[in-house]
This record gives C-alpha cells, sequence and structure tokens, in this order.
C-alpha cells in the first residue's frame, strides 16, 4: 500500500468538474495547494466554474465517451504540468424510467458515459499515473450497492465502474499505484435536484425510501471527506459514512423484505412516466433537462 500524500502540487484530473461534485470538490482540492484540471462537455459551466477558482486552471472541453479526445486532455495536462498525479473519473449522467418502455439509445448512453467513459478517462491517464506513483479515483453511488426500480442503467452503470475499479486495485498495486471508490448517496446537484423537480416518478421512488436513503444532502458535506480520502489514498469512500452499513450489507438490502416499499412504488412509477412520456416524449421524460452530474 502506497502511504498517505500531501496533496500540496498534486495535479488532479477531474471529469465532469463543471458543476455539483466534481467543482466543488475542485475548489478544496486547490484549497489545499492540489493542481487541478476541469474536463467537461459543457464548455460554459467549465469557464465559469475555472475562473470562480482564482487562477490559471487548466481546462479541456471533453466528451468521456471519446476516447481520443480523453488522450488529448491527458496530452495537454502533461505538456502544462509535466505530470499527472490524480485522475478522478466523476462524470456521469442518469436517466429515469422502466426497463420495458425507456428508449434503447437512452438506456445505452447512461452506460456510454458512466461506465464506457470511466474506462476511456482511466485508460488515458493510466500510463502517467503510473509513472507518478499515483492514484486512480471513480465515482460509483449508493445506486452501485442497491438497486432501485427505474433506475436500471444507471444501477448498472455505477455497479460496473465500481467492478472495474475494483479489478484495476489488483491489477496496479505493484506499480505503485491505488485505486478508490466513491459512493455518494442522494447529493444535492444538478442531477438530483432536476430530477425531483421535473420527474414525478422520481419522486414516488425518493418517497419510497426510509432512513438516511431518503435524504438529500448537501454538496459541500462531502468535499472535505473526498478530498481527505484522496489524501488517505483510500480504496472507498461513503458519501455520507452511513453508506458504509449499505455496502457491508448490500445483499440484505437487495431482498425482496426490504425492497417492499419499491415493489410497491414500482407499477405507481410505470404510470407516472407514462403519463409524463404522453405529455412530453419518452426520451424527455428519461433524461430531464440536463440530467447529468
Amino acid at each position: 500500500m502506497t502511504g498517505k500524500w500531501n496533496l500540496a502540487h498534486k495535479v488532479v484530473l477531474i471529469t465532469g468538474g463543471a458543476r455539483g461534485i466534481g467543482a466543488a470538490t475542485a475548489g478544496e482540492l486547490a484549497r489545499r495547494g492540489a493542481v487541478p484540471v476541469l474536463a467537461d462537455v459543457d464548455a460554459d459551466a467549465l469557464e465559469r466554474t475555472a475562473e470562480s477558482l482564482g487562477s490559471d486552471v487548466l481546462t479541456a472541453v471533453q466528451d468521456v465517451t471519446d476516447y481520443p479526445g480523453c488522450a488529448r486532455t491527458v496530452e495537454t495536462v502533461l505538456e502544462r504540468h509535466g505530470r499527472l498525479d490524480l485522475v478522478w473519473a466523476n462524470a456521469g449522467v442518469a436517466a429515469e424510467g422502466p426497463t420495458e418502455l425507456i428508449e434503447p439509445e437512452v438506456w445505452a448512453r447512461v452506460i456510454q458515459v458512466n461506465l464506457i467513459g470511466a474506462f476511456n478517462t482511466v485508460r488515458a491517464a493510466l500510463p502517467a499515473v503510473i509513472d507518478s506513483r499515483g492514484h486512480v479515483a471513480i465515482t460509483a453511488s449508493l445506486a452501485s450497492l442497491a438497486h432501485s426500480p427505474g433506475l436500471s442503467a444507471y444501477t448498472a452503470s455505477k455497479a460496473g465502474v465500481e467492478a472495474f475499479a475494483d479489478a484495476l486495485r489488483i491489477e496496479v498495486a505493484h506499480q505503485g499505484v491505488t485505486v478508490g471508490v466513491l459512493h455518494p448517496s442522494w447529493i444535492a446537484t444538478d442531477m438530483v435536484e432536476e430530477a425531483d423537480a421535473e420527474s414525478a416518478a422520481f419522486r414516488r421512488l425518493r418517497s419510497s425510501l426510509r432512513g438516511p436513503m431518503s435524504r438529500t444532502y448537501p454538496v459541500d458535506s462531502i468535499v472535505g471527506p473526498i478530498a481527505d480520502a484522496f489524501a488517505a489514498r483510500s480504496a472507498r469512500v461513503f458519501l455520507p459514512a452511513w453508506v458504509r452499513g449499505a455496502h457491508a450489507l448490500r445483499a440484505v438490502i437487495n431482498n425482496p423484505v426490504v425492497m417492499r416499499d419499491q415493489l410497491k412504488a414500482a407499477p405507481e412509477m410505470r404510470e407516472l412516466f407514462l403519463e409524463q412520456a404522453g405529455r412530453e416524449g419518452k426520451r424527455s421524460t428519461a433524461f430531464g433537462p440536463r440530467w447529468g452530474r
């Protein structure tokens, strides 16, 4: 196991860095002396976030589904900074809808961004991270542990990135590289807030959850723990800390007894999806106006 880091002067590439968890954590990393590099498909939001950091922050307008684009971003980082210490595959989107009704290309797009995009990001950066004996971080989710109806693409993609990270961790350990997986619950990002506002089926899902799983947590409450985990080169990051229990009990929380409230909600969610799709179309209902991290 490679020892803990002082984050000062560490070069950190963050995909999905224009807003939400990525942007907020970039600010915390910069405050700790790290050198954030932000990549995102949203050029305007990327520029605003970079300006908010108050320094000459390198940015890249990049679609993580485009491997050559990911490779060019890494080349640019190395040209500017000469090294890459940490790559964080954080870009993600979600789509809501029953598998029976969701458009196949919508379901596939979630997999392409969240899973293939994570691979593209990590694969492009890995030689440089190996050179620096650095750290790889990948954003999974509570959804990789607890599998909810209406989110089959999202849960599949996040379970996939968790498995990818677990395999990668073993592969690169002998090269001095560590690999961490982030498991955030509902965080008050654009993705969650827009889904709450725009999707009746999503709201019905949220109402079927109990205890801490029903709550939304401020972005600011998790950026310190994420930065701490990067400094510690942690293999798992549970956000908030109670998600550790879901990880330990994942076989239990997905059984029919525990899922009884969601089993009841699923047919109601289907009808709500159909009703909204009749007004707005299936694709718009699934993705919302901009349902992405």
